[in-house]
């Protein structure tokens, strides 16, 4: 018997399977093979169960899995806390607590502020130009290199798309405003909120509602209008900002321990990464199609949605840039991957101006 049967993958599409040959297979690959081990792994997770879309990321690569080897591959994905807090997945992943976590990687920026490249930095790429970074312009690969220091494998595996400025319980309109002010924040865009003068906290996503209520903080970021109403936000702070400038196009990924991952069949990591990656495109059509509805009702129920100054937004960009030349002068890390990230983002973003910018300027006028 073949060790490997191809098919035909129809939910993915035509488009799907042209990405995944960056990552993987055109279609999806089935292990249903007698010879095939049974495998079992537990998934370490940064998210609370109630926030069903950016957890529903890490449950759809733990079905897919199982379905795409008739059960015989098997992954128990966990919530933030019920093995690790939610900012200790990378340390459960790398130690080999658990073989595999789903998690941001900006929340590592401590281990190695260069890891901030595989979600989402200042001014970086939106969603759809982040997945051509990752499957065709190098970024994987670079990511994957930075990654084997923590002995770590990492595909990314959903994308909320372009995330909000955050909750305010006081209004904001210029740069003195935030002097001072403490706001939840992680990732490089805390760095750059720091320079601003704010007073930076990071936290997991089930704390945030708690400490904004109870004026522990006084302002936070999370998402998006959808799992920001679902985390009660808008009744600890009245006013919600756009646009989230230092997420324009977080990706979420997955996280594997490389011997674990080294000891998988070929099968099964083809099988996993086609996981991932459906995981990855299905999180953001998820998003897009429940945000808007969302922020109608935040809106309606009284909700104040504010847009950045110009002057906000002008010295967050400069000091974002600064920063990153600062970082990638005395970090040779930081340089490696932040200089090939650059000169991706420059011809995107000359593509995007033509194509793409022109039409929203038009629609939108």
């Amino acid at each position: 018997m073949k060790r490997r049967q191809l098919i035909n993958y129809a939910a993915l599409g035509t488009a799907s399977a042209a990405a995944l040959s960056a990552c993987g297979p055109t279609s999806t690959p089935t292990a249903d093979s007698s010879d095939l081990p049974t495998v079992h792994w537990r998934m370490a997770t940064s998210w609370p169960q109630s926030l069903d879309t950016i957890y529903g990321g890490a449950l759809t690569v733990c079905d897919r899995v199982s379905k795409m080897t008739n059960g015989r591959f098997t992954i128990d994905p966990f919530a933030a806390g019920e093995i690790v807090p939610g900012l200790q997945v990378l340390d459960a992943v790398q130690a080999g607590t658990v073989e595999c976590g789903h998690t941001a990687s900006y929340y590592y920026v401590g281990k190695n502020p260069a890891l901030a490249f595989g979600t989402a930095v200042p001014f970086g790429l939106n969603a759809q130009q982040q997945n051509a970074w990752f499957y065709y312009g190098g970024g994987l690969e670079i990511m994957h290199k930075l990654y084997s220091d923590f002995g770590v494998i990492n595909f990314p595996a959903g994308n909320t798309g372009t995330q909000m400025g955050g909750w305010f319980k006081q209004n904001i309109q210029s740069l003195s405003d935030l002097n001072g002010l403490k706001m939840r924040i992680p990732g490089l865009g805390g760095e750059v909120m720091n320079r601003l003068g704010v007073n930076v906290q990071v936290l997991p996503g089930g704390e945030i509602f708690l400490a904004l209520d109870r004026g522990a903080i006084d302002a936070a970021e999370w998402v998006g209008p959808y799992d920001d109403e679902k985390l009660g936000l808008q009744e600890a702070a009245e006013f919600y900002y756009y646009p989230g400038w230092w997420e324009p196009g977080p990706t979420l990924e997955t996280q594997v321990n490389l011997d674990a991952w080294n000891k998988l069949p070929k099968e099964y990591q083809e099988v996993y990464k086609t996981a991932a990656y459906e995981a990855n495109i299905s999180m953001l059509a998820k998003y897009d199609a429940l945000n808007g509805p969302a922020l109608k009702r935040l809106v309606d129920g009284g909700t104040q949605l504010i847009p950045y100054s110009d002057e906000i937004l002008k010295a967050a960009q400069d000091e974002s840039f600064a920063f990153f030349e600062e970082k990638a002068s005395g970090d040779a890390a930081f340089k490696e991957v932040y200089e090939q990230w650059k000169t991706f983002r420059e011809g995107v973003y000359n593509w995007n101006r033509v194509n793409e910018l022109s039409f929203s300027r038009f629609v939108n006028q």
